[in-house]
């Protein structure tokens, strides 16, 4: 992110969600983003996504400016390098959770068999095997969240976001969630992961901090207690 700024409405109705951020996320790196409610976290993230277009600067994935492609250009680049792990899961509801997670790799062209051979591994990965065949009206909010995750992790996605992936989950899993997108960055992805947790935050290379929207503070996780206790981020 090269001096990304996103700016809704105008004059009295101005709202500055994020302003002049510059972030890298290399290969391999799993970077936390913390900041109270309001900060600019899923805004960045969204960016980051190609979810949304920045109203200054740019947004670069692997070189290629999000903004230079068209709405179905960015849909293609998210299905095929970039994982998304939404606040409200975002499960089709008339989908089982295999057809969930192997959905998008169907779009992108993958046979049914080995997109459904993929997700599989995929939910397996995050704990929830035994779902797969199981309707999103029939679990429970920690097995979506799960399911959602796998979506993300799915087939060979470059970039992985995680928006509170672990929000729904108990300490546990949430734990066992952060095992996956560390072995994930391990592997040669690059993950941001947004958290209101520093037990979680701790799992990352680094954290950075918003306030207001603007990045304020960027620091390794053994850091991240200090910082918070400290309020330099207006409390989390």
């Amino acid at each position: 992110m090269q001096d990304v700024s996103r700016v809704h409405g105008e004059g009295a109705r101005r709202v500055e969600a994020l302003l002049h951020a510059n972030l890298v996320l290399h290969p391999g790196e799993f970077v936390a983003i913390m900041g109270p409610s309001g900060s600019g976290k899923s805004t960045l993230l969204n960016l980051a996504g190609g979810l949304d277009t920045p109203t200054g600067g740019r947004v670069l994935v692997e070189g290629r400016d999000l903004a230079t492609l068209n709405a179905a250009g960015r849909a293609a680049e998210r299905r095929r390098s970039i994982g998304y792990v939404f606040q409200d899961f975002n499960l089709l509801p008339g989908l089982t959770a295999r057809e969930n997670v192997q959905f998008p790799l169907e779009l992108d062209g993958w046979g049914a068999r080995r997109a459904a051979a993929s997700a599989l591994r995929a939910l397996d990965e995050v704990g929830v095997a035994e779902l797969a065949d199981r309707l999103p009206e029939d679990m429970s909010g920690g097995q979506a969240q799960r399911v959602a995750i796998a979506r993300a992790l799915v087939g060979e996605r470059r970039l992985l976001l995680a928006d509170e992936p672990t929000g729904a989950l108990d300490s546990h899993a949430g734990t066992a969630i952060l095992e996956v997108l560390r072995r994930r960055a391990d592997d040669g992805a690059a993950v941001l992961l947004v958290t209101h947790e520093p037990r979680f935050a701790a799992w990352a290379d680094r954290t950075v901090f918003l306030r207001d929207g603007r990045i304020v503070d960027d620091t390794g996780p053994s850091d991240v207690d200090m910082l918070l206790d400290a309020s330099s981020i207006g409390g989390a």
